[in-house]
């Protein structure tokens, strides 16, 4: 039961697990030293098919809340996370943002809406900062519940996050703002919100978590050669073989961007100066 009158037990931070290092990042912008937040799945570990370790497992038994995201991992844990631990709270950081189905690049329902199979949902949304301010207002709203104490805490931080993020979004803008061509591929299918947001349109190797067979390949060489990518976009989470090969085909060059990098505003100016680039 969330404590809206009380103080919390011996002043201590709220104790939170989530799927990935950005949720961390955006917890602790607004959380500050008010919350002790762990990462399921660390710098590098491939989040299509990762599991937790014991020691998550037993450390998940004192977390007060799990903020999810839509990664296959919660798919299968959560709901052993909440019977290993009846108390936890679980929310959702894709609650009021329109998402993409992984076979489509139309707009659902938001998250709350029964229609929706979360399974089939795009869980990237963090690529896009438009879409982390909608994350960081129910992170706030969430946090000032839980421990009203620090509401004005929790309050300045928020503010100054949105901040940061629209000097981000207004940086992209700019860096992409010359690009000719609108068209990138990548290996793993991680940035279409980022595409959606910024006019871009992400060309994915893997799809719904398969890699392609002959006819695909066959079929993405030839739009490579169609749409002039010089460029393929891979991660070190995910095996790089079919990649390679349409590069050599469409003679492109392979190039590193991770999502799930730890220092998330950096990483996002390198992936908007590194498209802006490519996409002269």
């Amino acid at each position: 039961m969330l404590c809206s009158t009380c103080t919390r037990a011996e002043n201590r931070p709220i104790p939170i697990f989530v799927s990935i290092i950005p949720q961390k990042y955006f917890i602790e912008r607004i959380g500050g030293s008010r919350v002790q937040v762990s990462v399921m799945i660390k710098q590098g570990q491939n989040e299509e098919t990762y599991e937790p370790t014991p020691k998550q497992i037993v450390k998940l038994t004192q977390a007060e809340f799990y903020f999810r995201i839509g990664i296959p991992l919660e798919i299968i844990w959560l709901e052993s996370i909440a019977k290993t631990n009846p108390s936890i709270k679980i929310v959702d950081n894709r609650n009021d943002i329109p998402l993409l189905s992984i076979s489509t690049d139309a707009p659902s329902e938001k998250v709350g809406n029964n229609k929706i199979s979360y399974e089939s949902m795009d869980p990237h949304i963090w690529t896009s900062p438009p879409l982390v301010k909608i994350i960081a207002k129910n992170i706030r709203d969430t946090l000032i519940t839980a421990d009203p104490t620090y509401k004005n805490q929790f309050e300045k931080n928020y503010q100054l996050f949105i901040q940061d993020l629209n000097d981000l979004d207004k940086f992209i803008r700019s860096a992409l703002s010359d690009i000719t061509q609108h068209d990138f591929m990548v290996f793993h299918p991680a940035w279409r919100y980022f595409a959606r947001t910024y006019d871009l349109h992400e060309i994915a190797i893997e799809h719904e978590g398969k890699e392609p067979g002959a006819k695909s390949l066959a079929s993405l060489i030839e739009l490579g050669r169609r749409k002039n990518i010089k460029t393929i976009f891979i991660q070190n989470q995910f095996s790089r073989t079919h990649a390679q090969l349409i590069a050599q085909s469409i003679g492109a060059k392979l190039i590193l961007l991770d999502p799930l990098s730890e220092n998330y505003e950096a990483n996002l100016r390198h992936v908007a100066t590194t498209l802006a680039s490519v996409l002269k």
